[in-house]
């Protein structure tokens, strides 16, 4: 089982964006709406990494850091709007581990708690292992793919977004749940995006006959499957 994550943050959008997200991931989450809330839940069942926003009422990230870092070491990643230097130092000052501005694209802030947690929860297996379907495989270290005997060259999102389909083998993933892992929950570009992407994809991995292994499922998004 993965850890516990608490996320603090007034804004029931983005609470329930990274919610959702992270239990996607498979990771357990709670969330409060402010400090105060916050803290209660930590002296109930303390988690294992603090997702916390600095603007809030009640009781803001400022103040709950540092009445956190009296009591407990529980690693905190602050979300932000406020950019300034000088905000991101004090956070880091009064207790933080890690600092993000709003907007942030979905894979960062991802990668930051998986930086976090390896501190915190001792593991074996600090490198990723390949993810692999049928005949294609992907290394996450090399972001190497290949099918079959067929290396694939592949650009930065292309990468993304196959690693998110084979981490889920036979799974169908909304359109809305790519958009947000590959491209961030505030993209507004090109509405299409997604369907160009795949398309592209699909080139890449069919280019020597093989059968195809991304089904569209319609109307509701994408799945790996033969």
């Amino acid at each position: 089982m993965k850890a516990r994550i608490l996320v603090i943050d007034d804004d029931p959008k983005i609470t329930a964006m990274l919610a959702r997200s992270l239990r996607f991931e498979g990771y357990q989450v709670e969330t409060a709406e402010n400090g105060e809330a916050g803290l209660t839940q930590i002296a109930e069942d303390p988690p294992q990494l603090i997702i916390l926003d600095l603007m809030m009422p009640r009781l803001d990230g400022w103040a709950f850091c540092r009445r956190l870092r009296q009591e407990s070491p529980v690693p905190v990643l602050m979300l932000t709007a406020r950019d300034e230097v000088g905000d991101r130092v004090r956070g880091l000052d009064i207790g933080a581990d890690d600092y993000l501005v709003k907007p942030f694209a979905l894979e960062e802030l991802l990668a930051r708690v998986r930086a976090l947690l390896r501190r915190t929860i001792p593991t074996d297996q600090s490198t990723e292992t390949d993810l692999a379907y049928a005949d294609l495989r992907l290394d996450p270290t090399s972001r190497e793919a290949r099918r079959g005997g067929r290396e694939i060259s592949l650009t930065v999102k292309e990468y993304e977004l196959l690693k998110v389909l084979l981490e889920h083998p036979r799974q169908v993933l909304t359109r809305d749940q790519l958009m947000e892992r590959v491209w961030g929950w505030d993209y507004s570009g090109e509405s299409n995006v997604l369907e160009v992407y795949i398309g592209l994809l699909r080139q890449k991995l069919e280019s020597g006959g093989e059968k195809r292994l991304i089904q569209t499922v319609r109307s509701v998004g994408y799945v790996m499957k033969e």
